[in-house]
């Protein structure tokens, strides 16, 4: 099908998308000045206007990783930049009665990997269905996720939470603009996977971010990346170290690195973790003051956070991704236990107890996935919940394909709903015959729910909010049901996972 363009005019001039498969796309729109020169390592700047027609038909540049994880077709890798802070508009193309509901994405990654150019986050399939979709890069790594901050000296600033400035700015783009594309700047729902999620739940506690959403979506949110200042100093430190600096020279040795050598020091520190009791990867947000006054689950429990309706979960079986596939957590008891021991001798043979088989590769991988996952969700459901409506899920899905390469229900599997990827020509491979029907079924309840979600903060019927004392959650299956407090035998175990965080 040939490409029709299509013009669309923003505050900064106009950009040309095309229009395919019943929407219109925008790629590579720049929300941001790009954060080279001496503006590395600097709070970003809005993007500056142009004349004539800026040509957006193609994605613009990942943040700087290793090449590997950006490879978006096979044998196509994406390119990489620090110029690399712009977003992607997918809007209906028939004639719409009023504004419609913004659905912003923020892809995951472990705040090191990733790119919103991913096939699987195209959203042309929630955008048919009336929403217009937002995906957005942001920077990542050593560049945006690493509080080097206090590197800082009289001749050279290095600002904090960068990658959280960033995507606050592209939601200061979407309200400014989004109306040009049919989008209501004042129904935005963000929503994110893994580290996207994570970004989520932290932009509840970002004041600059209040009035820039109004709903939120968490899928998988994960636990131990919020950085406490006294840690960041040290990672930063550490960080420079690994770069060859001294004390006296680090500002200037960030600021003049090589990306290569920035990614290279960047999985040092993440490896040096490993050491360290407890669950931070030395990467993530960090309580600077300012960007970032509170912890968010801090925020949250003392009502400080924005109080917009939340959808929370995970997947009923998170960690086999990271056995089957990814390979890149140890899941052992020994690895487990190192994590847990920073809650001293009680706190481990608490969890351990409460997981029936310990130590059996089911109940390990059952565990490592509360570790990471769960036990974030049930917090931040509880502590959120308190003060705005907030709706819990489990993802108990998966197909026979994706069961036979040893795949049930795990982290990330549940975005094949969420963007209908059972509808593509992805499908035979995820699917086989006999329960293709069903994947989609499946995808069509979830999309409707976030949709419905997305257009009134109510995610569909049969689906009451997560309260104390029932706690009901939705199940999402085939088919799907409501229980109370499904997980009430190992939820409470994980109570104060913050002392291990």
């Amino acid at each position: 099908m040939a490409k029709k363009p299509i013009r669309i005019n923003t505050a900064n001039g106009t950009v040309e998308g095309f229009t395919r498969g019943g929407v219109h796309r925008f790629r590579g729109i720049p929300y941001a000045e790009p954060p080279v020169g001496l503006l590395r390592l600097r709070a970003p700047r809005p993007a500056q206007s142009w004349t004539g027609v800026r040509k957006c038909r193609t994605w613009g540049a990942a943040s700087i990783q290793q090449q590997r994880y950006a490879i978006i077709l096979p044998g196509k890798p994406q390119k990489l930049s620090e110029d690399c802070l712009t977003l992607n508009v997918v809007a209906p193309e028939g004639p719409i009665s009023g504004p419609l509901p913004v659905m912003f994405f923020i892809h995951g990654g472990g705040y090191f990997l990733g790119s919103s150019a991913t096939p699987l986050y195209d959203g042309a399939s929630l955008a048919r269905q009336g929403c217009v979709y937002v995906s957005v890069n942001y920077r990542l790594g050593a560049l945006g996720c690493v509080d080097l901050s206090s590197l800082s000296n009289d001749k050279h600033t290095i600002d904090s939470n960068l990658y959280l400035r960033d995507l606050v700015l592209a939601l200061q783009w979407v309200h400014d603009n989004i109306g040009a594309f049919g989008g209501d700047p004042n129904n935005v729902t963000i929503f994110g996977e893994s580290a996207g999620s994570h970004a989520v739940n932290t932009l509840l506690a970002v004041p600059a971010a209040g009035g820039l959403f109004h709903r939120a979506i968490c899928q998988s949110t994960a636990t131990g990346l919020v950085v406490n200042p006294e840690d960041a100093a040290i990672n930063a430190r550490q960080f420079a170290k690994y770069l060859g600096a001294t004390d006296a020279n680090a500002a200037e040795t960030v600021l003049s690195a090589k990306p290569k050598d920035l990614v290279k020091a960047l999985f040092r520190l993440i490896g040096s973790a490993k050491h360290v009791p407890g669950l931070s990867l030395r990467i993530g947000p960090s309580i600077d003051g300012d960007v970032l006054p509170l912890d968010p689950n801090e925020a949250m429990e003392r009502g400080e956070a924005h109080r917009v309706p939340l959808i929370i979960g995970y997947n009923a079986e998170e960690a086999t991704l990271f056995t089957k596939i990814l390979k890149i957590l140890p899941i052992t008891p020994q690895a487990l236990e190192h994590s847990l021991s920073k809650g001293g001798p009680d706190f481990v043979q608490r969890i351990v107890a409460g997981y029936d088989g310990y130590p059996a590769p089911k109940a390990l991988l059952k565990l490592a996935g509360d570790l990471a996952f769960g036990s974030a969700a049930w917090r931040v459901a509880e502590a959120h919940g308190r003060h705005a409506p907030t709706y819990f899920y489990r993802y108990d899905y998966t197909t026979q394909a994706l069961r036979r390469y040893g795949l049930g229900p795990t982290h990330a599997i549940e975005l094949l709903a969420v963007f209908g990827t059972y509808r593509t020509i992805a499908a035979p491979f995820l699917a086989g015959r006999k329960d293709r029907a069903t994947a989609r079924a499946v995808s069509d309840e979830m999309q409707s729910r976030w949709l419905s979600f997305a257009r009134t903060g109510v995610p569909g019927d049969g689906w009451p909010t997560h309260a104390v004392p029932d706690r009901q959650v939705l199940i999402i299956d085939n088919p799907s049901r409501l229980e109370a407090d499904p997980d009430g035998d190992r939820r409470p175990l994980w109570q104060d996972v913050a002392s291990i965080a």
